[in-house]
């Protein structure tokens, strides 16, 4: 299952990794490795970019966090080419990703110019781009015929464990996705809450929106990594985040339920 019909696949940004991706998924599908086992060895490859962060080897770490987001996108693939759906896999994937961003920044903080605070204001405002991303995304998704419908629009309660996953476990990883992304999801929710009314939106507008998904945020911290713009990374997502209310204004404006 694709995560959108033929129709409605647009460019994005965020997602350069998918072709690397569909074919580390194709030479998996018939071993023994889990999307969760993918899942893993995405969450070491950021923390080895971390270490070289730490290190001062820029370039090192903007190759292994593009390494990271490409391998991010293998663990679907896997689970999608080997029929195994999973909300387990899925909610695991999105924890992983949270804490990675947190250490990224924060990783970055430690040897540059910039304070705890602004570094931590610059994380909620990374959470909030790509909330704001995800949030028409799986929108499109859930009207696409034929789309992925694993992750939810509005998650407000456990989802029903799907085969091979128990339900203890999807029970807990719910509660920790909500715990770490409830906040975001209920600020952009209130930001544009009339978004989820609309059936399809159009391809050059989800593109634009693409420059919020985490590949594309990570492809620029990697960019920035390997300019040595290190001290710029921080203030640069914080402005950044300009977007969120252009975009929101142009879904409002432009694009409403009778697309």
């Amino acid at each position: 299952m694709s995560k959108l019909s033929a129709k409605d696949t647009f460019l994005d940004l965020s997602d350069y990794g998918r072709p690397f991706a569909k074919v580390f998924a194709n030479q998996l599908k018939n071993t023994r490795v889990t999307p969760i086992h993918v899942t893993l060895v995405f969450g070491i490859t950021g923390l080895i970019a971390i270490y070289f962060i730490l290190q001062h080897h820029y370039f090192l770490a903007g190759i292994f966090i593009v390494l990271k987001s490409i391998i991010d996108a293998v663990d679907g693939e896997l689970s999608r080419v080997k029929n195994t759906p999973s909300y387990t896999g899925r909610y695991l994937d999105s924890v992983f990703d949270i804490i990675l961003n947190f250490l990224f920044l924060m990783s970055i903080c430690s040897i540059s110019k910039t304070t705890f605070w602004i570094t931590l204001l610059a994380f909620f405002c990374i959470q909030l781009q790509g909330t704001l991303y995800n949030y028409y995304y799986v929108i499109m998704r859930h009207h696409s015929v034929g789309g992925d419908a694993t992750s939810k629009i509005f998650e407000v309660k456990s989802p029903r464990a799907l085969a091979g996953e128990s339900q203890k476990t999807v029970d807990l990883m719910f509660i920790i996705y909500t715990i770490v992304y409830g906040i975001f999801d209920k600020i952009i929710h209130l930001l544009d809450p009339e978004a989820y009314k609309v059936k399809t939106f159009p391809h050059w507008f989800m593109t634009f929106v693409s420059i919020y998904g985490l590949g594309f945020q990570l492809l620029i911290i990697a960019a920035m990594l390997s300019l040595n713009l290190i001290d710029f990374v921080i203030p640069f997502f914080i402005y950044y985040s300009v977007f969120i209310f252009i975009l929101i204004s142009i879904r409002r404006i432009c694009i409403t339920q009778k697309e």
